[in-house]
């Protein structure tokens, strides 16, 4: 133990740092003499100084590897930070190269520098949840200021000397080869500096940006295309997809005597492909120069892109650098590194100077890769006591990771139509636990009877990967409306019917939480118009446990559903930011109504044709619900991941609302 008015130790310090960044890869508490188990990223990165430096000012810098993507992580992280060096900036001083706490410590940097030379050994305990004064607290998030003032938050608001400006020209459906352009008028255009073939890759570099899109304009109208691929037929696209070969695996397998005298219910359930409807659209800078090329990129993974830059563009690694930046709206795999390419490919025809390139509202929705449609089949029986004596549950879809830096194949678009065109990486499906179309697919309750395939499409119809939740969202909504299905079978209550086939404990204490915050009565019945619904799951059945109850509304002369207020339980184990977590479960509800209540992406057998926010509508700020959050905080247990946690109970919670104000069941989203 550190005494008052002794000097902090090399040893010390070090120990106390490697229990900080310990703690940091938010990882179980550790007992003091435990044989040593480091968590997450720091086993293959254990030396100290790699995550952690001490500055010439007493502040600390920690390197984590981790980006911000609008869920509040760095202030979270810097929140575990301060906790664990017992840092604020007003406690220390500096004084000749010592730095001094209140408490009479102190230590020069010479020995901070060694201390931190060493390797983390999971053996030191981090800080008992007792202590802690940071962690636990609502932090103001550090990334909000600049987005609120119009401050340079984004990609999109980067500035570099002597930018340009770039926009590509896309055909008019996959697949599609150029054959002819007339680049005539577009070169008369004022400001416009280059315009870029390769193959059937086509784009314009211009001074300003709407000079870029006038000339991207004046080629569109000349470009003349070929060929590319048929859609299928959008009024058969789920006959289509479970009609498509598979490759199917047994997720999860219970057998026991079912007895003779059940009941059996079976529903098939759908969910179109969704688009991530980036309020910004992707955007992206290049610079090539002296042979080297720097990128400034929302990408999710800087060294996976840096890989498949190096496939497209046949350069070097290690002649390409890749600068993350935090993007408007991205929600998983968007188009943020298919932008990339193109402003690289562009920046090779202006001499050293960056190229700015921001895609067109039209390259979003169409350009994009979706989340996969999908389709779930439920069936389930009933024993002489109204609980479940067997549960069936088939996934059909497509793969949810076609992400960059695959070791085979390319996943930038614009490299499948260069001159020495590349293809796709195979589709890969992501395995149990974290899973992609099985996310979630395996029911936190308790049968003795259970059995969950999953069937993989390889074959991709549109063009699909990470969209938020993955395969979460759809097997949640399939799931729990199944349930409350099979609760009106038994003539039993939705919430009493849940808590009969769970034993987790923390499972059914965010169902009893959010029931009781809504005011939820046993057997209350709709009225035609107005309803409430209960939706819950555990995100990927090892993540935060979150439970939604939904109030909705029905306009019987227009049709519309309206959602004026949701309910919500959560309980992420130690609670580093409440308002942080509190703000990414009000924010995956509001999606989550969005993508409930209208979002689909739309199509022909010759493209796609939502293509702007009138052909894909999504929630407005008048339809936006009020949300109503309970925490459950759990000190002595881990935190867990919560950034994508409600979306799949707030579209159950909706989808069972409807059922009980209407009497009908809607199986089909949106």
């Amino acid at each position: 133990m550190i005494m008052h008015s002794t000097k902090l130790t090399r040893r010390e310090f070090g120990a106390a740092a490697g229990a900080l960044i310990v703690s940091f890869a938010l990882a179980p508490q550790v007992a003091v003499g435990q044989a040593a188990r480091l968590p997450g990223s720091l086993a293959n990165n254990t030396m100290l100084d790699a995550w952690l430096r001490i500055n010439a000012d007493g502040s600390a810098t920690i390197f984590t590897g981790k980006v911000e993507l609008g869920q509040g992580i760095l202030t979270a992280l810097a929140q575990i930070a301060a906790e664990g060096l017992d840092f604020a900036a007003d406690t220390l001083s500096v004084v000749d190269g010592i730095i001094g706490a209140r408490d009479g410590r102190f230590i020069g940097y010479g020995e901070l520098v060694a201390g931190l030379h060493r390797e983390a050994s999971a053996k030191t305990a981090p800080k008992p949840p007792a202590q802690h004064k940071i962690v636990g607290k609502s932090a103001p998030r550090r990334d909000i200021p600049a987005k609120v003032t119009g401050g340079v938050a984004y990609v999109q608001d980067i500035r570099l000397p002597g930018m340009t400006h770039g926009r590509v020209v896309r055909p008019p459906r996959p697949g599609a080869k150029l054959d002819s352009f007339d680049e005539s008028k577009a070169r008369s255009l004022p400001g416009v500096i280059a315009i870029v073939r390769d193959g059937s890759f086509l784009g314009v570099v211009a001074e300003r940006e709407e000079q870029a899109i006038k000339a991207r304009t004046a080629v569109a109208g000349t470009a003349r295309w070929s060929g590319g691929s048929e859609m299928p037929d959008p009024a058969k696209l789920y006959e289509h997809l479970v009609s498509l070969p598979t490759q199917e695996s047994v997720v999860s397998e219970k057998q026991a005597t079912v007895p003779a005298s059940a009941r059996t219910l079976e529903a098939i359930y759908t969910k179109p492909y969704i688009a991530h409807a980036s309020i910004g659209p992707s955007c992206a800078l290049a610079e090539l120069k002296d042979g080297r090329l720097t990128v400034w990129s929302h990408t999710q993974g800087v060294f996976p892109l840096r890989r498949d830059l190096a496939k497209a563009l046949k350069m070097d690694q290690s002649a390409i650098r890749c600068i993350h930046a935090e993007g408007s709206g991205c929600y998983g795999h968007n188009g943020h590194d298919d932008v990339v390419l193109d402003a690289a490919l562009l920046a090779r025809a202006v001499n050293g100077r960056p190229v700015r390139l921001q895609w067109m509202r039209d390259d979003e929705f169409a350009w994009e890769p979706y989340g996969a449609a999908m389709v779930m089949r439920a069936k389930a029986t009933l024993g002489a006591d109204s609980r479940i004596v067997e549960w069936n549950y088939e996934v059909w879809s497509n793969t949810h990771a076609m992400r960059p830096g695959e070791r085979e194949g390319t996943n930038l678009v614009a490299s499948w139509y260069l001159a020495e065109p590349q293809s796709a990486s195979p589709p890969r499906v992501i395995p149990q636990p974290t899973s992609g179309g099985d996310r979630n697919a395996v029911p936190l309750y308790e049968f003795p009877n259970q059995r969950i395939v999953s069937h993989f499409i390889p074959a991709m119809p549109l063009r699909v990967s990470s969209l938020r939740t993955l395969g979460g969202y759809a097997n949640v909504f399939a799931l729990e409306s199944f349930m409350d299905e099979l609760a009106e079978l038994a003539g039993a209550d939705a919430v009493a019917f849940r808590l009969a086939h769970l034993k987790d404990s923390r499972a059914r204490a965010v169902i009893e939480a959010a029931a009781k915050n809504a005011g939820w009565k046993p057997g209350e019945k709709g009225d035609g118009t107005r309803g409430r619904g209960i939706g819950f799951a555990k995100y990927k059945n090892l993540a935060t446990y979150v439970a939604v109850v939904a109030e909705v509304e029905i306009d019987r002369e227009s049709g519309t559903i309206q959602v004026p207020r949701l309910y919500a339980a959560a309980d992420a184990g130690l609670i580093i930011n409440p308002d942080g977590l509190i703000s990414q479960i009000e924010g995956g509800i509001t999606q989550s109504a969005s993508w409930t209540l209208h979002e689909e992406v739309k199509f022909d057998r010759n493209g796609i044709r939502s293509r702007d926010w009138s052909s894909y509508p999504i929630l407005t700020m008048m339809e936006a619900p009020t949300v109503e959050v309970e925490l459950i905080n759990r000190p002595s247990e881990r935190s867990l991941g919560a950034g994508e946690a409600s979306q799949g109970p707030a579209v159950a919670a909706i989808a069972n609302a409807f059922a009980h104000a209407t009497g009908k069941r809607l199986r089909d989203l949106p």
